[in-house]
């Protein structure tokens, strides 16, 4: 089987992830910061080690500024409703996953906060240009992908940060198709920087977490979700200290330590490595799609990376993901939970994705292009 669906989750997973998950399972199965006897003690302890992993590979100096989620959709809640407060003003791209766009969509249906979606298409600094003027004096957060999940664009995220830092607004980074590919540093100004642990950091779905900046005030910080956590038991509110006011309920201790040895797994390849592996497979396919005269591919000017978007004359991205599933190549169609994105490509709803992974190689591209060829005959 091929498989270029890495966008939505990375597969395989390194042997280390599975041997970590495993051994949390048959050695320290107890609930983290719920007692005191060797099991949840062993487990508090996993949790700390994967804390300290994520916060210095995202260079922070604080791991109690790593709160874990379930996936980056959860961190991008937990970020956006924690950060918005009524009558706030929010800024997003055109290039929005719907795990940005529908928390959003929400507050202003609540009469919380209004939005403006700003185009980030063109070049970095036309991408800066239409923030500034989008900007209010009532913006309080820009929530922004660093990489589109449906396409190669990347957005300036170091230089978008040093304006809301500038103009007392928060950064919010969507770093879903970005952390374990591209350098990310928290040190360059985000506020808050989401990803999920399943995607380019090779850890377990069910795992993702949001990194704070090491001078977060999380006094104006409100949680998502309430109830216990272990610390402060006594008291009926969750407070403002984290991690624990931002982690109700028990962690997934045995998707946390995948994440864990997922980082490094990374962190022993570099990223540098992981990404060019990535780019150079893109490549490879992008110049067979050039040959085929049916093929549109979308963004063509952008660098090759991750992802590639195409679609086909005379057949829709859906019907063509399907014929190639047939051939056991996985790909993904439709709209990637991403209208925005689409609407800006102009793709009409439906093309076919491929996202790569440090495992896929120059066999399965060149098989994927005479199937495809074959198909398209």
């Amino acid at each position: 089987m091929i498989y270029f669906d890495n966008a939505a989750t990375t597969f395989p997973k390194p042997p280390e992830v599975i041997r970590g998950m495993t051994d949390c399972m048959r050695k320290f199965g107890g609930n983290p910061g719920r007692g005191a006897h060797p099991l949840a003690l062993a487990a508090a302890e996993a949790v700390y080690d994967a804390r300290s992993e994520t916060a210095s590979f995202f260079g922070s100096d604080k791991p109690e500024n790593v709160v874990f989620t379930s996936n980056a959709t959860q961190a991008l809640n937990t970020a956006i409703f924690g950060t918005v407060k009524p009558g706030d003003h929010i800024l997003i791209s055109n290039l929005e996953h719907n795990s940005v766009l529908r928390p959003v969509a929400e507050l202003y249906r609540r009469g919380i906060a209004s939005y403006t979606v700003f185009d980030a298409l063109g070049s970095d600094e036309e991408t800066l240009e239409n923030i500034k003027r989008a900007f209010r004096r009532n913006t309080r957060a820009v929530v922004t992908t660093h990489v589109s999940n449906v396409c190669s664009k990347k957005l300036p995220i170091k230089e978008i940060s040093e304006f809301c830092r500038l103009r007392n607004a928060v950064h919010i980074i969507d770093a879903a198709q970005s952390a374990g590919i591209y350098d990310i540093n928290i040190k360059d100004g985000a506020s808050i920087i989401c990803a999920p642990g399943h995607k380019g950091l090779y850890g377990p779905q069910g795992s993702g977490f949001c990194l704070f900046a090491d001078d977060f005030d999380f006094s104006r910080f409100t949680p998502l979700l309430y109830g216990g956590n272990g610390f402060n038991s006594a008291k009926t509110q969750m407070g403002n200290t984290p991690p624990e006011s931002f982690e109700a309920g028990t962690v997934a201790v045995p998707n946390i330590t995948g994440l864990c040895r997922g980082i490094k797994f990374v962190k022993k390849l570099g990223t540098k490595r992981i990404r060019e592996h990535e780019s150079a497979v893109c490549a490879r396919i992008r110049g067979c799609l050039e040959e085929f005269k049916k093929v549109k591919i979308y963004l063509s000017e952008e660098p090759c990376a991750s992802t590639l978007l195409f679609g086909a004359d005379g057949i829709s991205g859906t019907e063509l993901s399907l014929l190639l599933a047939r051939h056991d190549i996985c790909t993904r169609a439709g709209l990637h939970c991403s209208p925005l994105a689409h609407d800006a490509l102009g793709t009409g709803g439906d093309a076919v994705r491929l996202s790569f992974s440090v495992f896929n190689t120059f066999a399965e591209a060149d098989e994927f292009c005479k199937v495809l060829g074959n198909l398209l005959r």
